[in-house]
């Protein structure tokens, strides 16, 4: 792992022990890479309760609780997607804190609408407050995966 993820991770983790949270994660298009970057950190087990690697929609509704309405009606890769996600990951675990990511990392897949690179970060609290963020990444399929492990990690820095 490089120098400037591996920091960023560390830096995750000292917001997060200052606020005695934990962080759970909900990979679709990144395949554990988060989880992967937060592991990498000494101690990394203080402020991260687990992972889920949903890259399935069946993993998404089993896992998660996503809705298969919602994959039908806006697909795996929307706001609606990652916001069941994000919240499913609280409810199925010990976090205060949680974030999912669901996106076209390519090279094949992607659509008019949603072209490869289109990923959603979504992020969410106990209490319920949640955002979402659609990213429209470029690159091949390794940047675009890089460059949302890291927008999601920049996203839950809870200074």
């Amino acid at each position: 792992m490089d120098n400037a993820l591996f920091e960023l991770a560390e830096r995750l983790g000292q917001s997060l022990k200052a606020k005695s949270y934990k962080i759970a994660t909900a990979e679709s298009c990144t395949g554990g890479w988060i989880a992967q970057a937060i592991t990498e950190v000494p101690g990394s087990s203080t402020w991260f309760d687990r992972g889920f690697i949903t890259y399935s929609n069946s993993a998404k509704v089993q896992m998660l609780d996503v809705s298969p309405q919602t994959l039908e009606q806006h697909g795996a890769v929307s706001a609606e997607t990652a916001l069941q996600m994000v919240a499913g990951a609280l409810v199925n675990s010990e976090a205060d804190w949680a974030v999912a990511v669901t996106g076209i990392a390519g090279p094949d897949g992607g659509s008019a609408e949603k072209p490869v690179g289109t990923v959603y970060v979504a992020w969410q609290d106990k209490a319920g407050h949640a955002k979402v963020e659609r990213l429209q990444l470029s690159g091949n399929r390794h940047q675009i995966r890089k460059q949302t492990v890291i927008r999601a990690i920049e996203g839950s820095i809870r200074d």
